[in-house]
């Protein structure tokens, strides 16, 4: 397969309202496409999203787009989606999602039975931003109107010490709770054990990718994993991270770091290969005000892959994009320090 250019594309996008997190708020994504030509008129696709703070560096963003683009270009090639020619399966439809909701405290009753009649059976809501004994109070009061079968998504984004998070664990033991994202401020493997040990669902690491190594892998000490593949390695090094934990008994869960409609289908499409049967964080393209292409389908809380060939990413960006020179593929190192 041979290129004859590649463009990298910058975007900024404005979010419709700010993503607060207890490490700060974020108002715009600002980010990079690239686009690779085929001499025989493919085009593939890639995007580069860093977000220091959940851990995704420019190196990081950069590599995981040339890796997207390339397996778009190679899915395309043979007549498959990306997630079918990853997993070398009959592609899946669709995959579940939860809602995103923002901060716990600005959550109201009105936006939880617009989720519930959205069909969403899990609600993520950020916790960890104000004191532990009121967002417990407010918690317990949102699940008393809770419909029968739903769920919290809770992500502290490493907010607490060790004293917070068993308070607040031990306050969720009763309540709706479907897991709780990165407890910890200074996390350790030891600590997250008697974490799970006494908590009745899964915790989860997301941006402590540092805990991961050969001591986790020896016993892990929470019983879920959130992957995003630009964090992780890329594509294939996510996969190969899926099935390492899958095969211990750990759930994968994937998750959007609010990249543009490019990098989320390569999200939906990892998501498919690696968890089909999980409730993933992707339904994020509606906290951007614009966005670089057509964005995935979302209905019945779930999102529908694109039914193209290859990642599927129709691009749509006149006036948010500004195309560097095209230059030959054989370039592109040189064009990355544009």
């Amino acid at each position: 397969m041979s290129l004859t250019t590649a463009d990298w594309l910058p975007y900024r996008l404005a979010l419709r309202r700010p993503w607060q997190t207890a490490r700060g708020l974020l108002d715009e994504r600002v980010g990079i496409l690239l686009r690779l030509t085929t001499e025989d008129g493919l085009t593939g696709w890639g995007d580069a999203a860093p977000l220091p703070e959940f851990g995704i560096s420019e190196a990081a963003a950069l590599a995981f787009a040339e890796e997207c683009a390339q397996l778009d270009l190679a899915a395309q090639r043979a007549g498959l989606s990306l997630a079918a020619w990853l997993s070398g399966a009959a592609p899946v439809e669709s995959v579940a999602v939860n809602a995103v909701s923002g901060p716990l405290f600005s959550l109201s009753g009105e936006q939880i039975a617009e989720s519930v009649g959205a069909r969403f059976s899990v609600i993520k809501v950020k916790v960890g931003i104000d004191p532990v004994v009121d967002e417990l109070r407010q918690l317990k009061h949102l699940s008393s109107t809770l419909p029968a079968g739903i769920l919290w998504r809770l992500d502290a984004n490493g907010a607490w010490s060790l004293a917070d998070a068993v308070t607040f664990i031990a306050g969720c033991r009763d309540l709706p709770v479907e897991g709780l994202e990165e407890p910890l401020r200074d996390p350790e493997l030891a600590t997250l054990r008697e974490l799970q040990a006494n908590a009745a669902f899964p915790l989860a690491i997301d941006e402590s990718t540092q805990l991961i190594n050969e001591d986790f892998w020896t016993s892990p000490p929470v019983r879920r994993l959130i992957i995003k593949p630009a964090r992780n390695g890329g594509l294939l090094a996510s996969v190969a991270l899926a099935l390492r934990a899958q095969m211990l008994g750990v759930e994968c869960v994937l998750t959007s770091s609010l990249e543009s409609a490019c990098g989320l289908i390569a999200c939906a499409q990892l998501a498919a290969v690696i968890a089909p049967q999980a409730t993933h964080g992707l339904a994020t393209a509606e906290w951007l005000a614009n966005d670089t292409g057509r964005t995935p389908r979302l209905a019945g809380g779930r999102l529908y892959l694109p039914a193209q060939t290859g990642l599927g990413f129709i691009p749509d960006f006149p006036g948010r994009l500004h195309s560097f020179p095209t230059r030959r593929s054989s370039d592109l190192s040189e064009e990355r320090r544009v």
